[in-house]
């Protein structure tokens, strides 16, 4: 497949103009796929400032960019105009300490976090690895969800001890760890790990609409409005701050005690986007519950209803 010379003109110009480019899936702060998650996960963590291109905006760009590297998958990651590579190769870099070195970056804390293993938790790890194939790995991405499986060591692992029990895991999810309780626990939807973690942000907590208007009146709280830009015209709300791709990094950069509250139609995308940001560090985020529909219908009635 030949490349029309206006696209690559056009990718010439983004990897001449930008050190460090990051083709993906939406942005660096608002990413749309797993892989591309990860991936601007690992590079939000290491920089404070990089290109991320949503090729989700511009097809031209998103079948563009696999011709002029030779490499079919998103995300792509390039490095003074040099292909780096795709999810998996950006991670095991950064896992080794290359993609640190690549960047010119200090070589990565490879420390052992301090972990505690629950007398309980430990008698039913070991007994769910005496028959099983592979070292025990805990992945925790930047919302510190958590994920156990078992797979062949490849060697980079920082390797964790509690107890008898040993947790291989990736330098992100390391730095992440540190201090986590690992219990056994017993609940109405069944039996299973739970992890106390000290370094997670407060989860996102419900807020309704008649304290959303207290909390405006007294000015302690910044409202985001997620909806596309049709929605908002037929239902304005001119207290909110609209979230598009020009606001993310703003936002992004607010002290991390700033309330934030996220406002969509009937309250259920505004949560996914209040997740995000409690990935980043925020520790007050709040989903307004039932969304401009119910702002509507229980505190201004003059909001058009759709």
């Amino acid at each position: 497949m030949n490349l029309d010379p206006a696209v690559r003109t056009r990718i010439d110009q983004l990897l001449q103009g930008n050190r460090i480019v990051l083709f993906m899936k939406g942005t660096r702060h608002a990413p749309r796929c797993g892989f591309s998650a990860g991936t601007a996960g690992i590079l939000n963590g290491l920089l404070d400032d990089y290109v991320s291109v949503d090729v989700l905006a511009d097809p031209e760009i998103r079948e563009g960019i696999k011709v002029y590297g030779n490499w079919p998958t998103i995300p792509q990651l390039y490095v003074d105009g040099e292909l780096v590579g795709g999810a998996d190769i950006v991670a095991g870099m950064a896992n080794s300490g290359e993609l640190h070195e690549l960047l010119g970056l200090p070589k990565p804390d490879r420390t052992p976090p301090d972990i505690t293993i629950t007398d309980a938790a430990a008698e039913a790890m070991r007994a769910g690895l005496a028959e099983a194939e592979g070292a025990l790995h805990l992945s925790m991405d930047a919302r510190f969800q958590a994920n156990f499986f078992l797979r062949e060591a490849e060697g980079n692992e920082i390797r964790a001890q509690s107890n008898g029990i040993e947790v291989l895991m990736d330098i992100a999810t390391a730095q992440r760890a540190r201090g986590i309780v690992i219990d056994w626990v017993d609940t109405v939807q069944g039996s299973g790990l739970s992890i106390t973690n000290p370094n997670a942000p407060p989860a996102v907590q419900p807020l309704d609409v008649q304290t959303l208007k207290t909390r405006l009146e007294r000015g302690d709280i910044r409202v985001i409005d997620v909806r596309p830009a049709q929605d908002r015209a037929l239902a304005p709300f001119p207290a909110a701050q609209v979230l598009d791709e020009d606001s993310v990094a703003q936002l992004a950069a607010l002290p991390k005690e700033q309330p934030l509250a996220f406002l969509c139609h009937h309250g259920n995308s505004s949560r996914g986007a209040a997740e995000h940001f409690r990935g980043l560090g925020f520790r007050q985020v709040f989903n307004v519950e039932g969304g401009i529909d119910a702002w509507s219908r229980l505190v201004d009635p003059s909001v058009p209803r759709y």
